[in-house]
């Protein structure tokens, strides 16, 4: 996340068993809100636990030899309210350019890390004959293995970089008619949206390189 979205929260009125409570918040469309809590309790559960089991809880330091009850540190992050701050921390709409094929249209992108990404890698066929299908699919099955992916046919290029924009995916892999010549791939960066040519061969090793970062 963004650190200029983020803040901590300290609590000024604390329950009787605390002595330091914060909450870190996230500044949502609609101002700031909670997304995870974290509490000191001191000793107290555990000293209470200690007392009515009669079993002794105590921490000893071998250096020291000094014991001790150990403080519990209470964290609470809600699910929902985490993937709610994802989203809108990547959530991103861009102009379009001069150079733009779609000038009245917004780019919609949802710049999700890598690893929470539904979709890692898209693989397309430029068209849907002369055996770039075939090729795509093959390659598809074969990065399913390592990487969240999906394959699509349906519309012009374009849209389905779109599409793969507004859900997150961080690679596009096209197959072209130069795969079909030489063996080489074009790869589409989601947030950039530069593309490298490489080998198909060399398509897992990218991959692998890129999301290891």
């Amino acid at each position: 996340m963004k650190p200029e979205k983020l803040k901590l929260k300290t609590h000024t009125k604390l329950a009787h068993y605390a002595n330091y409570a914060v909450d870190i918040e996230f500044e949502f469309p609609f101002g700031f809100g909670e997304i995870e809590g974290i509490h000191s309790r001191t000793d107290f559960d555990l000293m209470a636990h200690q007392n009515l089991s009669g079993k002794k809880l105590e921490f000893v330091d071998t250096v020291t030899k000094e014991r001790f009850v150990p403080y519990v540190i209470e964290t609470s992050g809600g699910v929902s309210r985490g993937l709610m701050a994802f989203l809108c921390n990547a959530y991103d709409e861009e102009e379009p350019t001069e150079n733009s094929t779609d000038k009245d249209e917004k780019r919609v992108v949802l710049r999700l890390h890598h690893n929470l990404a539904p979709v890692q890698v898209a693989v397309f066929p430029l068209v849907n004959k002369e055996g770039m299908p075939e090729k795509a699919h093959s390659l598809y099955k074969d990065l399913q293995k390592n990487f969240k992916t999906q394959y699509d046919i349906s519309g012009a290029i374009g849209r389905r970089y779109r599409r793969q924009d507004e859900i997150g995916t961080p690679y596009c892999i096209t197959i072209d008619g130069d795969t079909l010549s030489n063996g080489t791939i074009t790869i589409r960066e989601r947030d950039s949206m530069l593309q490298e040519t490489i080998n198909i061969d060399k398509a897992k090793e990218y991959l692998f390189n890129k999301f290891s970062d």
